[in-house]
């Protein structure tokens, strides 16, 4: 009786430990397959971290990010499933192993100010992470040496399909996030979010002290700056970086400086309190632009000059890189310094467009999906689909890609029960005849 106890003991161990582990490798896993272009750049501050940038290029760190997000997002469904519990458990002790490792390392040397474990949607620190990721390991451990009392879902006839199912639904997210724009946006530049107000600190607050650095170059000398010695126009721009050199409150945007590219103006304000719609380009680096809808974007331009909307073209990059992209692009529209990182931030396009008014968000468009002349009113934008807010609740967002997983899934499992229920009735069937046959034949029997 007391080893029947501890049997079932041990079975719900296992089977929380394995609903646990897989709830968070789902939500891990999911937030980043919704933002691939926000895990390249993570994988990015971890090579700086280990002292191997730009050793690979952007595309094989895009794979790496994706690749992981696509491991946890498979591997927490297998083990919320119950399928693959050999390999799954296995795969995810063994991850958890290694980034428990990682993490540890990382807390110790602060290489980074995140690990980026569950995206923008809640940022802990370094020790956090890793005394979650110690918990975790825990679990791994749990689910492996108890692998054999996780209860499946799904018969292992049906198993592959599943699991190869959830790989490529896992894919399939991520591109499809990448040619267009994150589904889920869990950035301070979303949406329907005023630029003024996530930038504005309570009163009474102790204020964050920033100080921006601007590398400048004359006659092949290269020396920083900062606003209150910005150079004349003889200097040519490089690059920018933003320190904090105090803590204090921190909102959600801090770093959001616009400085006209020829005066070296900050035009800001100037910006964000327009009444009338602005177009604001978002490309952080104009020699990595993708450059195959400019024709789109020149006739936004011209469309934004007749109606008297603002357009300024948001960038990090140098001078020289300015240059090259007015000779092959052909563009007019004035360019705005920016911080490279805060660019990034705002779109996972390079270029992007963002519309906004009155400092609020109004849309946002990845290159690929730029809005058509067509698609522009000629009266102006206040009558056009393309002028209002496009707003779309996380809630429905999230729905929608339950829906897109589960209906398939849930046709697959159906399927799966019917084919079970089916085997287990026909052998149900061949086993009450061979008792029919050995009962009319005694004599067999005994022999």
């Amino acid at each position: 009786m007391e080893s029947k106890n501890l049997h079932i003991a041990k079975k719900v161990v296992a089977n929380i430990a394995r609903f646990l582990l897989a709830a968070l490798f789902v939500f891990s896993g999911f937030v980043k397959l919704v933002d691939p272009i926000g895990g390249m750049y993570k994988i990015q501050d971890y090579f700086i971290a280990f002292g191997l940038a730009d050793i690979f290029p952007n595309i094989i760190l895009l794979i790496l990010g994706t690749g992981v997000a696509v491991l946890e997002f498979t591997l927490g469904t297998c083990l919320l499933l119950g399928i693959r519990r050999k390999l799954s458990t296995w795969l995810s002790l063994l991850l958890m192993i290694f980034m428990t490792g990682l993490t540890l390392f990382l807390a110790v040397t602060d290489g980074v100010s995140n690990c980026g474990c569950f995206g923008d949607v809640l940022v802990l620190s370094n020790w956090e992470t890793f005394y979650k990721n110690i918990f975790l390991l825990l679990l791994a451990i749990l689910v492996f040496k108890w692998k054999h009392l996780i209860i499946p879902f799904i018969s292992y006839k049906s198993q592959w399909l599943v699991s190869l199912y959830t790989f490529l639904y896992g894919v399939g997210l991520a591109v499809y996030c990448l040619i267009h724009l994150p589904v889920l946006d869990f950035r301070p530049f979303k949406i329907g979010k005023n630029i003024l107000t996530e930038m504005s600190i309570p009163d009474g607050a102790d204020l964050p002290v920033y100080e921006t650095y601007f590398t400048m170059e004359k006659d092949g000398e290269r020396k920083e700056f900062t606003l209150a010695d910005y150079p004349d126009a003889t200097w040519n721009y490089v690059d920018a970086r933003t320190e904090l050199v105090k803590k204090g409150f921190e909102p959600s945007i801090h770093d959001f400086t616009l400085l006209d590219y020829r005066t070296g103006d900050d035009i800001t304000e100037r910006v964000l309190q327009d009444s009338t719609y602005n177009f604001l380009l978002v490309a952080n680096r104009l020699d990595k632009a993708d450059d195959s809808n400019i024709d789109l974007i020149n006739e936004i331009f011209d469309y934004a000059a007749e109606h008297g909307y603002g357009f300024y073209c948001l960038t990090s990059s140098s001078g020289d890189d300015l240059e090259t992209w007015q000779d092959r692009t052909g563009a007019e529209y004035p360019f705005v310094q920016v911080d490279d990182i805060t660019l990034k931030t705002i779109i996972r396009s390079n270029p992007g467009l963002m519309l906004i008014k009155d400092g609020t968000i109004l849309n946002k468009w990845n290159d690929n999906d730029i809005p058509l002349v067509d698609e522009l009113d000629p009266r102006g934008l206040d009558y056009s689909e393309v002028g209002q807010m496009a707003l779309t609740t996380d809630l429905h967002v999230v729905g929608f890609c339950i829906l897109w997983y589960f209906i398939p899934l849930l046709l697959v499992m159906g399927g799966d029960l019917i084919w079970v229920y089916h085997t287990k009735r026909k052998t149900r069937k061949v086993s009450e005849k061979d008792l029919n046959k050995d009962s009319s034949n005694p004599s067999e029997s005994l022999q």
